[in-house]
């Protein structure tokens, strides 16, 4: 397998590689920025499997540093920014030999976002990468023209992906150091470009804050978590193409694309005996394989006759009350359909009576109280599944990716 970025370079000398913070390089100017922080780092100690942790904030220094690490064997493992800042590479540097990059080596340490316990290291390849970036453009197509938009952040693989997916198929990465979002609805509306990546929770906000259209947008890769009621409803009515994915850390980012989800291309997918999602395929690292050979998802979900996948949350997340067990996404999804709710998420609180009380914890856009809602929620829910209680909170645990921190409700 030939270097990505080397091969880009070759191909596309002058073709945007990466634009961030008002800057665009080349991917010439990005393979010679990656080959010069190579050398570096080998006059720096790194060898051949070393790990190199980065804390650089989204931006082209973390691009280079992306493909400068697995240059020299080392494997490339990014955290969340630091601030201050780490300091640079300046300085003297050492020769690096050209190498073939082996398809089986680890190229990336990704470590998972621990909303259901602690984060894991999850080790990826350069194989696990390059299918993963193959099954999502047989999804969501590629052109040569193509400029993705990126404000997740880069130590989770959803951002991450964004930047490897566009390497290999030679466009180019938009990264925003952060979300915000009237810099995103500006760069929507102004049609600068094709496709983008987000989370729920910043669609509702680009919704509330007026977006109205996004001429040249073709898809905007939606995952991450629950998607609001109504949220693809008014996505469709006002012209934004939106595409639900689902994937996890261990998968190399998206392995369902659609609404209700199919697999892509090269995913196997199996319901085991519990109702949990079980997923193999060539994006899938190796080491979070189970003995059967599938990777255990900790999801809940189910295959209709189509063979589309329903996801209906974690396994782990179901609350059990008076011996019923009821998944706190679709009470959640009932709540974010409430024209006053923003924000909601559901758990179990200990209970005497009934082991567990649900519980719902909401963040309101208009006046409401906790009855109303609990009324609203007995008109779409069966008896046993209506909140005992509901708190009204200024804002949820969520982790940088948008994920719901459950545990901390």
């Amino acid at each position: 397998m030939e270097d990505w970025l080397r091969s880009a370079a070759r191909e596309r000398p002058d073709h945007p590689a990466v634009i961030a913070g008002g800057r665009a390089v080349s991917y010439a100017e990005l393979d010679e920025s990656a080959a010069r922080v190579a050398r570096r780092l080998a006059a720096a100690g790194v060898r051949v499997s070393d790990r190199v942790r980065v804390t650089h904030p989204p931006g082209i220094a973390f691009a280079g540093l992306l493909h400068a690490v697995p240059r020299l064997g080392a494997v490339f493992e990014p955290h969340p920014p630091t601030d201050p800042p780490e300091p640079s590479l300046d300085g003297g540097e050492a020769d690096v030999a050209l190498r073939q990059v082996d398809p089986g080596a680890v190229h990336t340490v990704i470590h998972t976002s621990g909303t259901t316990g602690a984060p894991k290291a999850v080790e990826l390849t350069f194989a696990n990468h390059a299918a993963s970036a193959a099954a999502s453009a047989d999804a969501l197509g590629t052109e040569p023209g193509d400029r993705w938009l990126c404000p997740l952040p880069l130590h989770h693989v959803g951002g991450l992906a964004v930047l490897i997916r566009c390497a290999i198929a030679r466009t180019t990465a938009v990264l925003h150091e952060r979300f915000e979002v009237e810099r995103v609805k500006a760069s929507l509306e102004a049609g600068e470009v094709t496709l983008a990546s987000l989370v729920p929770t910043m669609l509702v906000r680009l919704r509330d804050a007026g977006l109205r259209e996004a001429p040249g947008l073709r898809a905007i890769a939606l995952g991450g978590g629950p998607i609001p009621a109504g949220l693809l409803d008014w996505a469709a009515d006002t012209g934004i193409p939106v595409v639900p994915v689902y994937g996890m850390t261990e998968t190399s980012s998206q392995v369902v694309a659609g609404s209700p989800g199919r697999p892509l291309r090269g995913v196997e997918l199996r319901i085991g005996a519990d109702g949990e999602i079980l997923v193999r395929g060539p994006m899938v690292a190796a080491g979070s394989l189970a003995a059967d050979g599938w990777l255990h998802t900790g999801d809940q979900g189910r295959l209709d006759d189509e063979g589309r996948l329903h996801v209906e949350g974690r396994v782990k997340d179901l609350i059990v009350t008076g011996g019923e067990n009821v998944a706190p996404l679709e009470v959640e999804q009932v709540l974010l359909a409430h024209p006053a709710v923003a924000d909601a998420g559901v758990a179990g609180r200990p209970d005497e009576e009934w082991g567990e009380a649900i519980t719902a914890f909401v963040v309101l856009r208009a006046p409401a109280d906790g009855e109303a809602l609990r009324a609203w929620c007995r008109q779409r829910l069966a008896p046993h599944k209506v909140p005992k209680a509901v708190e009204i909170v200024d804002v949820l645990p969520r982790n940088p990716a948008g994920k719901l921190e459950r545990g901390r409700l």
